[in-house]
């Protein structure tokens, strides 16, 4: 999958927390974690997130409190659409899925489960949103394959490091518009990323030098003081 997907693991048992995050990132995914529900909630306030995996038993406000909110649109509001939820829980009853499901969630998994199954069910949600979903995205001569991490311009292939190929994943789905320095860090990084290094500058530099050995106009545009734009007609 891409690292331009970001997900919040919420999750109170922090060695299970941070194995899924390890695990999920392993998968290109940009991860971010908390493991209260207040903390939840402030990342959700301040960020984009596409799929939140969220426990049900937090030690503060509990999962099914955040999973509403969410879907009243009083967290998360940065995101468009509203990330996905997927309910992690011990809870096993039927009632319990039924109340999890009621409450919002788009999917729910039961501990203990195995990672596999934790990444298919997140693969299987992802595909609902048309954002991520295509397993082939073109814009002019630029072409994607999600599903084989493959990059190509004008039927050449381009040999672009995962974060290359997240970024420009990222510019893809957002043509002609610019996108600020800050905006592409949120999105095509993670919470550890440095917001005071060049990393994104360096990045963009090496995408745009691999664009153009293959042959054609540059098609990553420099907006001063603004960020970089993608132009759809290239």
């Amino acid at each position: 999958m891409l690292s331009d997907v970001r997900l919040l693991v919420v999750e109170d048992e922090i060695n299970l927390a941070d194995a899924i995050a390890r695990g999920l990132r392993r998968e290109r995914y940009a991860v971010d974690v908390a493991y209260d529900g207040e903390s939840a909630i402030d990342r959700l306030i301040g960020n984009a997130y596409d799929l939140v995996c969220l426990d049900w038993n937090l030690p503060d406000v509990d999962g099914w409190s955040i999973c509403r909110m969410i879907r009243r649109g009083e967290v998360a509001t940065l995101a468009s659409p509203p990330p996905r939820v997927l309910m992690l829980t011990a809870r096993d009853a039927i009632e319990d899925r039924i109340d999890g499901l009621d409450a919002g969630a788009d999917d729910y998994l039961v501990k203990p489960f195995a990672f596999g199954e934790l990444a298919a069910r997140i693969r299987a949600l992802l595909r609902r949103d048309t954002a991520v979903a295509g397993t082939v995205v073109r814009v002019g001569d630029l072409e994607l394959d999600d599903s084989r991490h493959e990059g190509y311009r004008a039927g050449t292939r381009l040999n672009l490091t995962p974060k290359e190929f997240a970024l420009l994943r990222f510019f893809m789905a957002h043509p002609n518009e610019v996108l600020s320095q800050e905006k592409l860090l949120e999105h095509v990084w993670d919470e550890f990323a440095d917001p005071f290094t060049n990393t994104v500058r360096v990045t963009i530099a090496n995408l745009r030098r691999k664009l153009t050995e293959v042959g054609g106009e540059q098609p990553i545009e420099t907006v001063a003081g603004i960020g970089y734009r993608l132009k759809e007609q290239a």
